[in-house]
């Protein structure tokens, strides 16, 4: 089945049991949360179980910070499945996880993450593991949260709390 959709980039194609994907997508890997993680050395681009799109580009530098970040990207475009407000507080608990790596680490760039269709991270290479975090993304579609809450609890151990001031009930799922 083809539909149309006016805000995407072409029509979209039923494929595999996913969510609806652009035509030109049914081609690419799969990755699930709950298989081996492949992190490719430079550039990669999987479909996740809820039929959205994560990109991993690594690693980045930036002059001034002179420390490796791996940038991923979560598409959620036309899945509002996606983005409920129990998911999108898992995500902004990861990105809390990763912010506080970032900030243990002294970087000096401002990491910052907002609940949208298109998420965007940059996880401190020496901090979170790319295969961790990318496996608590994935896991947040299918609605486990364990994995997110567990990395943010192991950073809060670390560097102590990392929730901001009106956060912790958000931050602990309600």
């Amino acid at each position: 089945m083809t539909t149309e959709y006016h805000d995407a980039a072409g029509p979209d194609t039923e494929y595999d049991g996913l969510p609806a994907l652009l035509a030109g997508e049914s081609g690419l890997p799969r990755i699930h949360p709950y298989a081996p993680i492949p992190v490719e050395p430079t550039r990669a681009l999987y479909i996740t179980p809820g039929g959205g799109r994560l990109q991993i580009i690594r690693p980045i530098t930036r002059p001034i910070e002179k420390r490796a970040h791996i940038l991923v990207t979560l598409d959620h475009w036309g899945r509002p499945a996606q983005l409920t407000d129990e998911k999108n507080a898992a995500y902004t608990r990861l990105a809390l996880a990763v912010k506080a790596h970032c900030v243990q680490a002294g970087c000096r760039h401002h990491p910052e993450y907002e609940d949208n269709a298109l998420r965007i991270f940059e996880v401190i290479t020496e901090g979170i593991t790319i295969a961790a975090f990318v496996r608590a993304a994935l896991a947040i579609e299918l609605g486990d949260f364990t994995p997110t809450d567990r990395l943010l609890q192991e950073t809060e151990a670390l560097a102590g709390p990392v929730r901001q001031a009106g956060e912790g009930d958000r931050a602990n799922g309600g």
